[in-house]
């Protein structure tokens, strides 16, 4: 009998490191220096003699933080970059599982542990109760150039680990299974081509394995979609003790008679900043100009998001950023797939950012490759078992985001199976976690991508939920 989703997820989630490393191949390519991509170059680095990444993007050094010198601008390659990230509990699990020491080496170089007497939660206006901090600590919280570059850094430090910048033209395929890639070189202009044994597709959601795929005469995935329209703006702020002690904020505004759906963050980062973002839907468009960034935190969001746009120093202008949808690519459905071929991280799913799902998946996805070529599966098969444990990990996040995504008035579907019931029993939940906090922890670990969205069916939690429903 196949495992249970809550339980596969479990083994990829765990924070056990792997027991020695067994070499399978020898040679790994993976396209492009992501998240998803560094992560499981780490991964290969235990399985093959030679791990070859190709990034599109230089790294160039950035500003010193700390005693580290740490990349601090974002990569074109990641036009989000400039937006507020959130690191789950989840995700750093899994750095620190894969790089010992990783969350020591991210505080010591500038990241921040909020005190978590300083992270507040509002929904509609409400302040709810903060969820419990993992492990005694708070969850690490940084920009994402900083966190990316600490992978990089560390990903790149591993002997059998190499970075070459070009642009990648495509995979090669004979009958069965993909032999290499063919890239250009920077500066360049020869089309080089690089064998490998196994190649994983780390380069997001513009993606052209699908269209490589059907040019060799293979089938692409198929693509889904959820139109979210959200809209992002974005802006860096000096950390002023005499105007808020803050260090996380999130403020969430759903839709319903006389409210327009809204999300809002502040978190803490390196360099004594804060980072702030305001996002609205659909039309509600933030826009570059300060003034309206201002007008927009004063009156659409709690006091600390005034507080903060009119009287902290700013450093830099706002950026904006659109995202126009959630998109998954259903790799688990394909009946003839190539061998030595993976997809990960957003080349997999992406999903609404403002749940902060993207780079925890990815880290997780990396763990499913691990668990898929310790179970002795061979890299030049078709890897359904790595593509089994991913749809776990997308199925849960998924579910999660578009969930709430489909409360939205501009979206309209598509509504998955069961999309009433489990409506429904996640607004008795979500209601009676505002009263009880072991039923917050329960549904915080779900949210944080700790546990599988299924622990909340247990009948001891649905219980729980409808007694502290009863009592208000």
């Amino acid at each position: 009998m196949a495992p249970s989703p809550s339980r596969l997820f479990a083994e990829i989630s765990t924070a056990e490191r792997p027991g020695g490393a067994r070499v399978v191949m020898r040679r790994a390519v993976v396209l492009g220096a992501s998240m998803a991509g560094l992560l499981a170059a780490r991964v290969l680095s235990d399985h093959a003699e030679e791990v070859l990444i190709i990034e599109r993007d230089p790294t160039v050094p950035g500003s010193a933080i700390g005693s580290s010198e740490i990349d601090n601008e974002p990569r074109p390659g990641v036009p989000q970059g400039t937006q507020v990230h959130g690191l789950l509990p989840a995700g750093q699990i899994q750095l620190d599982r894969w790089f010992p020491g990783f969350t020591a080496e991210a505080v010591a170089a500038g990241a921040v542990f909020p005190d978590p007497g300083t992270v507040r939660i509002h929904l509609n206006g409400t302040l709810r109760p903060s969820p419990p901090p993992m492990g005694g600590n708070s969850a690490l919280v940084s920009t994402r150039p900083f966190l990316e570059a600490l992978i990089r850094r560390r990903t790149l430090a591993i002997g059998n680990i190499t970075l070459v910048t070009g642009q990648v033209k495509g995979i090669d395929l004979s009958s069965t299974r993909v032999t290499g890639v063919r890239y250009t070189p920077t500066g360049s202009e020869e089309v080089v081509t690089e064998a490998a044994d196994l190649v994983v597709d780390g380069m997001g959601r513009s993606s052209k394995l699908g269209d490589w795929l059907e040019g060799a005469g293979w089938s692409a995935p198929e693509l889904k979609r959820m139109p979210i329209k959200l809209n992002y703006a974005t802006a860096l702020f000096r950390r002023d003790p005499a105007i808020s002690d803050t260090s996380v904020v999130v403020a969430q505004t759903t839709a319903g008679k006389g409210r327009v759906a809204r999300m809002g963050g502040i978190n803490a980062v390196e360099g004594d900043r804060w980072i702030m973002l305001i996002a609205g839907y659909g039309g509600d468009r933030p826009s570059r100009d300060f003034d309206d960034f201002k007008t927009r935190c004063r009156r659409d969001f709690p006091q600390v998001f005034g507080d903060i746009a009119e009287r902290a120093e700013r450093l830099g202008e706002v950026i904006t950023y659109h995202q126009a949808d959630s998109r998954r690519r259903e790799f688990h459905r394909l009946s003839r797939l190539p061998g030595g071929l993976v997809a990960a991280g957003d080349a997999v799913a992406s999903f609404n950012p403002v749940y902060g799902q993207g780079m925890t998946s990815a880290m997780l996805h990396a763990s499913c490759l691990s668990a898929h070529l310790r179970s002795g599966a061979s890299p030049t098969e078709p890897a359904r078992g790595y593509f089994d444990r991913v749809r776990v990990v997308v199925d849960a996040a998924w579910q999660i985001s578009t969930q709430a995504d489909l409360e939205l008035p501009h979206v309209d579907g598509p509504y998955p199976r069961g999309y009433r019931i489990t409506s429904w029993l996640s607004d008795l939940l979500f209601a009676a976690s505002s009263k009880d906090l072991e039923l917050n922890a329960r549904l915080n670990a779900v949210t944080t991508m700790v546990e599988h969205p299924l622990s909340l069916a247990r009948p001891s939690t649905l219980l729980r939920a409808v007694r502290a429903t009863l009592l208000r």
